[in-house]
């Protein structure tokens, strides 16, 4: 789904952004929910930045690219940890300085490609239509994956992230461990 977003695209850069699997939701600028794997995946812009909502069951997980005022900036090339609700979450994320022609051909691919997708949300913003914050979702059986791509015209960064999580088995149909006895 391509949506042009009313907001102005603002100058930032790759080394502003930081990652977080404790920040809470944000008031996203445009978000698009995606069922799959048993979970139902909310994908959010927020500016030049995203945020990923899975809610599981009765856990929720939410993965945090953005500006954050109470986190320093710089993305881990690679993070792999347990967080609620999840087996397993992997996380890379890679910055690629580009020239403007292969910063216009990667970025156009992507708004491209992305563009009518249905796992897919990409936010183009007014005055650059390089500007571009995108995001797709895929799922199979209790495996989720979803991949970023946030497009720095003014700088030629293009930041890529690809996540992975595994979710547990949902507990409908057991009995909870803690009760019952």
């Amino acid at each position: 789904m391509r949506i042009a977003v009313d907001v102005p695209f603002s100058d930032t850069r790759a080394a502003d952004l930081a990652w977080s699997v404790t920040h809470g939701p944000v008031e996203p600028l445009v978000s698009r929910t995606v069922a799959l794997a048993g979970a139902r995946v909310r994908l959010c812009v927020l500016g030049a930045s995203h945020q990923v909502v899975v809610d599981h069951g009765p856990t929720r997980f939410v993965e945090t690219v953005a500006c954050l005022p109470d986190v320093g900036g710089g993305l881990p090339a690679e993070a792999a940890l347990r967080v609620p609700g999840t087996a397993r979450y992997h996380f890379t994320s890679s910055v690629h300085r580009l020239d403007r022609a292969e910063f216009t051909a990667r970025t156009t691919t992507v708004r491209d490609r992305l563009a009518e997708h249905p796992g897919a949300l990409l936010a183009v913003f007014p005055g650059n239509p390089l500007a571009i914050t995108a995001l797709l979702v895929a799922g199979a059986g209790p495996v989720l994956h979803w991949y970023t791509w946030h497009a720095y015209p003014q700088t030629g960064e293009l930041v890529t992230t690809v996540s992975t999580t595994h979710l547990h088995p949902p507990l409908s149909g057991r009995e909870d461990p803690g009760h019952g006895r």
